[in-house]
This record gives C-alpha cells, sequence and structure tokens, in this order.
C-alpha cells in the first residue's frame, strides 16, 4: 500500500510525514519485449536497483502493439516508460517516453555493460538519490534540450519519495561523443574529493522523435542514423568485394603465368644446351 493512502491520523508520524512532502508522485514502468539478449534484461534490472520510484513488468508481445504499454503504465499508476525492444535476437531499440507530456525517444543501444559484468570498486547505496550531470551540448539544439528534459523526468529520483534514501551518493552522466549519448554511473568519493565508476554503462544513439507516446508525426530524425540491417548489409557487400577483387588477382597471376610459359619453347629456344661447343 503506498505511504501516503495509509490510515494515520497523526501528521507527525514519520511515515504519514513523509507521504505528505512527496510531490511529485512519478514513477517509472521499465520492462523488455520477448525474446530479448541477456545483457539487455540485466542492463533493465540494474537500472530498477538503481531508480527507487520504477516498478517492473513481464514481457512484453511486440504483436499487441506499442500503444498498449499506455495501459499498462495506467495500470501500473507510472507517468513514465522505458522499454527495451529486441530486433532479430541482434539489435536493442530503447523507447522512452513521457505518458502525460506525450512525447517519447527511440535510441539504439550500443556498448551494453551491465554492473555484474565490469566489476567495477565503486559501490552505491540502494534507493539513495543522484545527481544528474549533462554535457553542455544538451543546451545547444532543441532536439538535445528535448532529451536532457526527458533523462530528467525519468532518471531523477522525487524528492521524499516512500523507497528513497534522503542523501545523495552517486551521479548519471549524460555525455555527447560521436552524435551518440554515453551514459556513465559514478559513486562520489567526498573523502578523496574523486568519482569511482559503478555502472552499468550503455551508449545511446537517436534514431527519432514522436509527438505523442509511442505513436504520432515524427518530430526529429537522425540524419546520421543507418539501420542496422543496412550497416550489415554494407559490410557483407565489402567483404564479397574484397573476395572478388582477391579472385580477379588469382586468374590475372595465373593467366601471366600461362603466357610467360607460352613464350618460351623449349624445342627450339633450348637447343643451345645440347650444342657442342
Amino acid at each position: 500500500m503506498p505511504a501516503e493512502d495509509l490510515d494515520i491520523e497523526d501528521p507527525t508520524h514519520p511515515t504519514k510525514k513523509k507521504a505528505l512532502r512527496w510531490k511529485r508522485k512519478t514513477r517509472v514502468l521499465i520492462l523488455c519485449s520477448r525474446r530479448v539478449d541477456y545483457r539487455s534484461r540485466h542492463l533493465s534490472k540494474n537500472l530498477m536497483r538503481l531508480l527507487p520510484h520504477s516498478k517492473g513488468d513481464s514481457k512484453f508481445d511486440r504483436k499487441r502493439g506499442l500503444t498498449d504499454i499506455n495501459d499498462m503504465a495506467e495500470i501500473k499508476n507510472c507517468s513514465k516508460v522505458l522499454y527495451f525492444e529486441s530486433h532479430k535476437l541482434k539489435d536493442v531499440f530503447l523507447y522512452m517516453n513521457d505518458t502525460h507530456i506525450g512525447v517519447s525517444a527511440v535510441f539504439l543501444l550500443h556498448n551494453v555493460c551491465t554492473m555484474e559484468e565490469l566489476k567495477l570498486t565503486g559501490n552505491c547505496l540502494k534507493s539513495s538519490r543522484a545527481v544528474l550531470s549533462f554535457g553542455a551540448q544538451f543546451d545547444r539544439e532543441p532536439h538535445l534540450r528535448l532529451f536532457k528534459e526527458l533523462f530528467v523526468s525519468v532518471f531523477s529520483t522525487p524528492v521524499a519519495h516512500p523507497k528513497s534514501q534522503p542523501f545523495i551518493d552517486h551521479v548519471f552522466t549524460f555525455t555527447l561523443v560521436d552524435d551518440k549519448i554515453w551514459f556513465r554511473n559514478y559513486q562520489i568519493l567526498p573523502e578523496q574529493a574523486g568519482l569511482a565508476e559503478v555502472g552499468p554503462r550503455m551508449v545511446l544513439e537517436p534514431v527519432k522523435i514522436f509527438d505523442g507516446s509511442f505513436t504520432g508525426e515524427v518530430i526529429y530524425k537522425n540524419p546520421l542514423y543507418r539501420t542496422p540491417n543496412a550497416l550489415r548489409r554494407f559490410e557483407k557487400l565489402q567483404k564479397q568485394k574484397k573476395s572478388y577483387n582477391r579472385l580477379v588477382e588469382h586468374i590475372a597471376t595465373k593467366t601471366k603465368k600461362k603466357k610467360r610459359a607460352a613464350l618460351f619453347n623449349f624445342d627450339q629456344d633450348a637447343d643451345f644446351i645440347f650444342e657442342d661447343n
């Protein structure tokens, strides 16, 4: 039962007092599609541990349609959604949306590393709040400012959330490098005045922005984005081109050797060997 629904008449009660301070009652629904790879599944679990205001759900069937996720979020009383969708058991897309605002963004995941794989020295307490750090590039372009607002609404833990701790000991960093957004999680070390990476890691390549929740018109499309199928097809053609060039060179070499052998007639040109001096 939520803390604000408890039947406590005394307003000085710690639980009731904390519930009264909890104003921004936002929750994040985190779920995956069927046939998602193990790394993305573990990544979703890591995010659920880092975000105390998150909720999980069972795997979603892509045949139902993305708009059904809005109903699932409403049932779970969530206003934000993080949805990991797997394509061909190779590519994973991240849908991030705000059902209240009605804006959703699609990212292609690269270089995903979970906390279990990294085994870094950093460590942060469970249910603690995080500081969000953004690069200066996020204030220059309109679509980057929209990404920043989405990240703040999803990854920032509401103040006085019943499941959160009242202290801050780690920081989420979002950096733009090569037109991709790099996500890192660091522990704050006050004694050493430094940072220690905790994990997980992931790189987000922007694809599209829709003006609706999992639907609507495309208001931004990344001009530098290439589909994974197109990249794989290009690599395959490059390999075929190398194999073809190698075959042509081999045939040309054999042809040259045959021409050299035909130019030298052993019966006529080698008679000088057997001549008497």
